[in-house]
């Protein structure tokens, strides 16, 4: 038998270095303890620390890759800065406006990058809340700023926005890339989470709808107080229903929410890309990314509601459409992207949690949320969408919840839902808002008052002629 000396080389005591250079400088010298195999005493060296300043370096490095500068999307972050020097420098809101709502699309994007890296160390209950709050988050921090000044038609359309964007655009464009990439087969998803999805949509509209139907037909009991009391209240039991949803969702109803597998193989493939994907940020870069993306997204949203009505004026395009189309569509960028690409990977079920989850979040919390909000900062933001956005949301939910019914998806679904979202915004561009037609009708009617009360100043004459010439004027 080999002797064990013969075997292993051993290094003497005398030849292990004192001392090495780190590669950042002079380091300071830790003593560890080494072993002489033959006469088993031990003796201390030094040993500098080479770890933590590197380690941390290219931690850093990585993440900010990863976040600011890996993803195509990012080309567009430059935007944000320049919509703040622009608005000091020009003061041309149609620009600030345009390149604020461009410089929020990124930001939209990877604040929901990061809650899915979060969403690795929390587990699903912790993980449907983290979506329930950053999901929408660009749309929280715009109607939060844009109720600080009193802008609550803006909150009102901005919010109603999302919803269609979500059902009827973003839905849309998931059914219409997934069945033509999957046009040889009818793609399939579970019908449970979709109508469960579609009860609390109409529970939503019908909190709507009261407000504004006992506005209209004026039979409050306290004309104007009434109204914002019902709305309040409705809130409170809106937000108690969503919590009540997500506890059943995510705890009491698991199995029943679950994809049910069709095919062995493809549950196999699944069950081993789902393994192979891992977090790539670490628990802590992904919680300070995120209040770093969200300070952002609510510096912008600052610039972007006061060039509002600016842009309004400049770009001769109503405030109704600004608030209805084009705020939403960069506040579901994230979505939009994300709903699209599970559809193509044939996961319907995903998608439908992405678009129409996304809008049962905004229409059960965040309207009753700034609402609440509203409410503790003095601002009378109540549920009353006047009758027109009323009303296209209760169609909008109507022609969605039919095309959910069957369980199935094809293009020409998607295809439809397209079309239905062109003539929403298409209505939304030719649409006054009632506040302003109120306003212009007070200001002509004052006009006209003070022209006849000239006229008759002057003389007496035919009331009726005059009457009728002044408005053909």
């Amino acid at each position: 038998m080999v002797p064990i000396e013969e075997k292993v080389d051993l290094v003497p005591l005398d030849e292990t270095p004192l001392r090495s250079e780190s590669p950042f400088g002079s380091s300071q010298p830790r003593k560890i303890q080494t072993f002489d195999t033959s006469s088993h005493i031990s003796s201390f060296v030094d040993v500098p620390y080479t770890f933590s300043s590197k380690r941390l370096r290219s931690t850093a490095l990585n993440s900010i890759y990863i976040v600011l500068i890996r993803a195509k999307i990012n080309i567009l972050l430059p935007f944000g800065p320049l919509a703040i020097l622009l608005h000091y420098i020009t003061g041309l809101h149609g620009w600030v406006f345009f390149f604020s709502l461009v410089g929020i699309i990124p930001l939209a994007e990877r604040l929901g990058y990061g809650t899915e890296q979060l969403a690795f160390f929390t587990g699903p209950t912790v993980g449907g809340l983290l979506n329930a709050t950053f999901g929408n988050a660009t749309e929280m921090i715009i109607s939060i700023y844009a109720l600080k000044h009193g802008m609550i038609r803006v909150v009102q359309q901005s919010l109603l926005g999302s919803i269609l964007s979500n059902m009827l655009l973003v839905l849309g464009c998931a059914f219409f890339s997934g069945g033509m990439v999957h046009s040889s087969k009818v793609q399939v998803f579970d019908k449970a989470a979709a109508v469960v999805n579609s009860g609390l949509l109409l529970m939503a509209v019908m909190g709507l709808t009261f407000p504004a139907v006992l506005h209209f037909t004026h039979t409050e009991i306290h004309f104007g107080k009434s109204e914002l009391a019902l709305s309040r209240f409705s809130s409170c039991v809106m937000l108690v229903a969503y919590a009540s949803y997500l506890f059943f969702q995510l705890k009491s109803q698991q199995i029943l929410y679950s994809p049910t597998p069709v095919d062995e193989e493809a549950d196999n493939n699944e069950e081993e890309s789902d393994e192979e994907e891992a977090p790539e940020l670490t628990q802590w870069e992904a919680i300070g990314w995120l209040a770093v993306l969200t300070l952002w997204i609510s510096v912008l949203s600052g610039y972007l509601v006061d060039a509002i009505q600016g842009a309004s004026d400049s770009l001769n395009i109503p405030i109704a459409f600004i608030s209805v189309i084009l705020l939403p569509i960069v506040g579901n960028a994230a979505e939009h992207a994300s709903a699209i690409m599970f559809a193509m990977k044939d996961k319907l079920d995903i998608t439908l949690g992405v678009a129409i989850g996304s809008s049962t979040q905004i229409s059960m919390f965040v309207i009753p949320f700034c609402v609440v909000v509203g409410w503790f900062m003095g601002e009378p933001m109540d549920l009353n969408f006047q009758l027109f956005e009323t009303a296209t949301l209760f169609i909008t939910v109507l022609v969605v919840a039919f095309m959910l019914q069957e369980g199935t998806s094809n293009y020409f679904k998607g295809l439809m839902l397209i079309f239905c979202y062109l003539i929403v915004a298409a209505s939304f561009f030719v649409h006054i808002d009632p506040a302003t037609s109120k306003f212009l009708f007070l200001v002509c009617y004052t006009l006209i008052f003070s022209k006849l009360h000239f006229l008759t100043v002057l003389g007496p004459f035919d009331f009726l002629p005059v009457h009728m010439q002044l408005f053909s004027r």
